[in-house]
């Protein structure tokens, strides 16, 4: 069973939608006990940093995340804020976040780009990691991105007054700043590619 993380703030049922137009069966989870019996964790994106860290607090999930991603490798999928908040801190709200990958999270520079991004953008993904991605264009809306300390974990890149960082992975971690949802063709094949990974918890 795919579990998608519903904290109250992203954008939970767009995910389920897509992830069930693929065939899959999934469901909005929101207490530990469902997310620590998902075969796949997905982490939708909407809204800022600190609010998704405290929902995630309130909700009790951050252990059972930690557990199901870090101990019992389960695949991740953080979309968006889903995936900023897989690195050590943000500058928005200045959130302290889980910390699965060593980085920080930083605004782009209003004075060289329109903040936010919005809209469609190409992805170059690295053909040395993670699944088989193809480089395509999808669909971003977003102030922040991430800076990983470890270079190795970028798994694709875009160009918004700059290279940066647009996707990442390592091992059974995977996140994308584009919206996989909102990106046509192109977001369900990555989707489709995530849900077909051999979960932990078979």
């Amino acid at each position: 069973m795919i579990g998608i993380i519903d904290y109250k703030a992203g954008n939970g049922p767009s995910v389920l939608s897509a992830v069930a137009h693929l065939g899959y069966k999934a469901e909005l989870v929101n207490t530990p006990e469902r997310v620590l019996q998902m075969t796949h964790i997905i982490m939708p994106g909407v809204g800022s940093a600190g609010a998704t860290m405290e929902s995630l607090k309130e909700l009790g999930l951050i252990d059972a995340i930690k557990t199901a991603v870090l101990e019992n490798k389960v695949p991740f999928l953080g979309v968006c804020v889903g995936m900023q908040i897989l690195f050590d801190h943000s500058e928005e709200d200045d959130a302290d976040c889980l910390g699965f990958l060593p980085g920080q999270v930083v605004k782009f520079d209003r004075e060289k780009v329109r903040v936010p991004q919005m809209g469609w953008n190409k992805v170059t993904f690295s053909e040395n990691m993670g699944y088989k991605a193809e480089d395509d264009y999808f669909y971003f809306v977003n102030s922040y991105y991430v800076v990983p300390e470890d270079k190795s974990h970028i798994w694709g890149t875009a160009d918004y007054g700059g290279l940066f960082t647009a996707a990442v992975c390592k091992g059974n971690i995977y996140g994308t700043q584009f919206h996989i949802e909102k990106s046509a063709k192109a977001g369900l094949s990555l989707l489709n590619g995530f849900l077909s990974l051999k979960g932990g918890r078979l």
